[in-house]
């Protein structure tokens, strides 16, 4: 696609008016990587806001190791904004809808324009990140371009309509899910939970690859307990139990609040973030939301561990990234988060009962937490270092688009 069909194919899908200034430089910046030479890999998804957790993280990690390690390859995200903006970071915004209650979350209403916005830009490979708008847009744009798209499975869309809305909303957002997914070249499953909820919806293709974490944000010497009980107003014989993430409801994060209630005295829990706009509860403390990694790696490697009771969670890249602070987590024996965390880095609770989470936190700390906590960011660095995830990933990606640059290394690429 040349410069003249990016202008046609604006104005015949009418994207907005060709005198809106904001649409014009996307145009501009979308001229100027259509002419790079390289075979261009693009991301899209809804799953990015401003207080977006995994997936996010995950695009944004991916971005900085391709263009450290994969200088063959050029790599642009496309995501839903307030306003059409594009960076010469290869971070494409189009405008969305914000979501009522959706904690900054944007819907774009168009697949035909979103895939337009896809297709032009060249792709040589697509990772759609949901299966909403942008995966379908994606699915258009690969069919469009004659390149193949890979579909990136980061959530249970039907198991999360059966608990916002009831069971009856399962099978059809399960059927729906399943045709899309089905559409995809190759389905990417972060954990074994997930993949086994794709085969049951009769997906087939599947490849698991877990996601990662940055090893060098979240370590254990950002750990600073004196300044965190300070700023708490709590005693140097508190523990300290922390959940980071948004308050929805398939956190449970009434269980650990219910927990911590059941424990006393001297658990106490930090929410960061998941907390905001509930009402006080004893032994109950609520944190803004961090938008800094390094910040929330520094209240996460303060606390003396990291509590998640989601039964449900795909994968629970939080609890990667509290294992790398070097925090024992507490868990449930169900999800993605039983495939990472074992006796060894944590405990798990039989269920997301508050009585038997109790009873997995008590038992955590009947043993040693330092320890565990230390065997947790070993374990961590060694399986799960974004360096370790990106170079599997890449292994697919040239896998399936045929081309090498996926799997050819800086320094290899260099000397060829």
């Amino acid at each position: 696609m040349n410069m003249t069909d990016l202008d046609v194919q604006a104005a015949e899908l009418r994207l907005f008016p060709s005198r809106d200034e904001e649409v014009a430089e996307t145009l501009s910046v979308l001229r100027a990587s259509t002419s790079d030479p390289r075979p261009r890999m693009v991301d899209t998804t809804m799953l990015y806001a401003p207080r977006s957790g995994g997936v996010k993280r995950y695009l944004l990690s991916k971005k900085a190791w391709l263009e450290a390690n994969r200088p063959g390859v050029a790599h642009s995200l496309l995501v839903p904004g307030a306003r059409h903006q594009a960076g010469r970071d290869g971070i494409i915004k189009l405008h969305a809808t914000k979501l009522p209650f959706g904690d900054g979350y944007r819907w774009p209403s168009s697949v035909r324009r979103w895939g337009a916005w896809v297709a032009a830009m060249k792709p040589a490979l697509i990772e759609a990140g949901d299966p909403y708008t942008p995966g379908q847009g994606a699915l258009e744009a690969g069919q469009r371009v004659g390149c193949p798209v890979i579909g990136f499975c980061h959530s249970d869309p039907a198991g999360l309509a059966a608990l916002h809305f009831g069971e009856w909303a399962k099978k059809p957002v399960e059927k729906r899910w399943a045709r899309l997914f089905g559409q995809f070249d190759r389905v990417v499953s972060p954990s074994r939970f997930i993949a086994r909820r794709l085969e049951e919806a009769g997906v087939r293709n599947i490849v698991i690859r877990p996601l990662g974490v940055e090893i060098d944000t979240f370590r254990p010497d950002r750990r600073d307990r004196d300044w965190l009980l300070k700023r708490l107003g709590l005693p140097a014989s508190a523990r300290l139990l922390c959940f980071a993430g948004r308050p929805a409801r398939e956190k449970n994060i009434d269980v650990l609040i219910e927990a911590v209630q059941r424990l006393g005295a001297p658990y106490h829990l930090v929410l960061v973030g998941a907390g905001q706009g509930m009402p006080a509860e004893d032994r109950v403390i609520a944190l803004p939301y961090e938008r800094d990694p390094r910040a929330v790696a520094r209240i996460i490697a303060s606390c003396d561990a990291f509590v998640h009771a989601n039964d449900k969670e795909p994968f629970g890249l939080i609890v990667l990234e509290a294992m790398a602070c070097g925090r024992p987590v507490v868990g449930v024996n169900a999800g993605g988060v039983a495939e990472t965390v074992n006796n060894s880095v944590g405990q798990l609770s039989r269920s997301a009962d508050p009585g038997e989470y109790a009873e997995a936190i008590e038992a955590l700390f009947a043993r040693d937490v330092e320890a565990i906590g230390a065997a947790a960011r070993v374990h961590t660095v060694e399986t799960f270092a974004w360096n370790r995830v990106f170079e599997d990933l890449c292994m697919v990606y040239g896998e399936v688009s045929g081309r090498p640059e996926f799997v050819q290394p800086a320094a290899e690429l260099a000397v060829h």
